[in-house]
């Protein structure tokens, strides 16, 4: 699994007209899933994802998590991710996992960091989704397990 993690002030995701997932001040998590990946590797990504420290302390030092700000995550699926342009201008999307494996997995990630205690807004899967947000240093950090 890969992530893409942005810190932000505020996000949200829309499909169509809806805001579909809304967050105030925490993580933007863009998640890709490939073929190997499982529910153990959906769990190892909550856990570097819950305890990452890039949250500013009380000096204004990126030294806390967003359980221990209490911040949000809102988590967008995004095969994307997988994509390999390397032999071209058009990428394949080989890489990434088809949406039934793809999409149970995501939502163990998601579980996972529910049961960290975190507040977690979700895009909707298989949709064409509209992501907003406000990048928040800007502090961008990819992750993959």
């Amino acid at each position: 699994m890969r992530a893409v993690i942005q810190r932000v002030t505020s996000a949200s995701v829309s499909v169509g007209d809806e805001v579909v997932g809304e967050i105030g001040a925490g993580f933007l998590v863009l998640v890709g899933v490939t073929h190997d990946d499982d529910e153990a590797k959906a769990t190892k990504l909550a856990d570097r994802i819950a305890g990452l420290r890039i949250m500013d302390d009380e000096n204004g030092v990126m030294n806390k998590s967003v359980v221990d700000v209490g911040a949000e995550v809102l988590v967008v699926s995004q095969f994307t991710l997988y994509g390999d342009a390397s032999k071209g201008r058009r990428p394949t999307w080989s890489a990434a996992a088809k949406p039934e494996v793809a999409e149970p997995l995501i939502e163990v990630l998601i579980a996972e960091l529910r049961a960290r205690n975190l507040t977690v807004a979700t895009g909707r899967f298989r949709t064409d989704m509209a992501v907003a947000l406000v990048n928040d240093g800007p502090s961008t950090l990819m992750l993959e397990v």
